[in-house]
């Protein structure tokens, strides 16, 4: 059974966007229309049986772990409901660009 989303096609347990299959990605915001509630979220970890989506973050109240200095409240989306996932957008551009920026920057002498 096949049903339009957003211009997305679900069928089964794989989501297609404009006729290409849809494999959830780092970065990709997503929303899970579950049965039970509709969570919305960044994936934070993919893995080829279940991803993880990211729901909530705030800073760690304590310095014990310096590189970890968040807090990461995340869900599990098993690979059976990757149809129920509708993809929103992905944030990797905005990523890219920054890095250029950052990268253009320290090139053209301004912090050289």
């Amino acid at each position: 059974m096949n049903y339009f989303v957003k211009d997305t096609i679900h069928h089964e347990s794989v989501l297609f966007v404009k006729n290409e299959m849809y494999k959830p990605q780092v970065d990709d915001y997503v929303k899970w229309n579950s049965e039970y509630t509709p969570i919305e979220g960044w994936v934070y970890f993919v893995d080829n049986e279940y991803i993880t989506i990211e729901v909530g973050v705030k800073d760690k109240p304590d310095d014990l772990v310096h590189f970890h200095k968040k807090t990461h409240c995340c869900v599990l989306c098993f690979h059976q409901n990757w149809h129920e996932l509708e993809y929103i957008k992905n944030r990797r551009n905005d990523q890219l660009l920054q890095e250029d920026t950052i990268s253009d920057t320290f090139v053209s002498g301004k912090y050289s």
